[in-house]
C-alpha cells in the first residue's frame, strides 16, 4: 500500500512556549507545518469525509496545543502535534515542523525550524 499525504502548512498560532522567562508571559508566534502520511483511496471511492482527515478540525486541534500548556522545548511541542495527528485513524505516519520565527537570537535570522517524523507504532 502506497501512503498518500495531506499537509497543513503555514499554520500560525500564538503560544508562551520557551526557556526564557519573557518567552512564557509574553509568548510568541509559532508556526506548523504539518504532513500527514495515509491512504486517501478509501475516501476518494466513497467521497466520504469520514474515512479521512477533516484539516479544518486538525488545524483547530494544533492551535489549541500551541495555545495550550507550556513547554520549554520545541521539540517537546512539535511531539505533542505529531501524537495530535497520528490520533486520527487512517494516519500512519506524520511529519511535524514547528517554526519560531521570533527565538530570541540576537543575530540576524530568519527562522528556527524543528522537523519531527512519527509513524504509528
Amino acid at each position: 500500500m502506497s501512503l498518500d499525504r495531506i499537509a497543513l502548512k503555514g499554520l500560525r498560532a500564538r503560544g508562551r512556549h520557551g526557556v526564557l522567562p519573557a518567552e512564557r508571559e509574553l509568548g510568541q508566534e509559532f508556526v506548523i507545518d504539518a504532513t500527514l502520511f495515509l491512504d486517501t483511496a478509501p475516501a476518494a471511492a466513497g467521497d466520504d469525509l469520514t474515512a479521512t482527515v477533516h484539516y479544518g478540525e486538525l488545524a483547530e486541534e494544533l492551535t489549541r496545543v500551541v495555545g495550550g500548556e507550556p513547554v520549554q522545548l520545541i521539540e517537546t511541542l512539535a511531539q505533542r502535534l505529531a501524537e495530535v495527528c497520528l490520533a486520527y485513524e487512517p494516519v500512519r505516519k506524520v511529519e511535524v515542523s514547528v517554526h519560531k520565527p521570533a527565538a530570541p537570537i540576537p543575530l540576524p535570522f530568519d527562522d528556527v525550524v524543528v522537523t519531527i517524523e512519527r509513524s504509528r507504532a
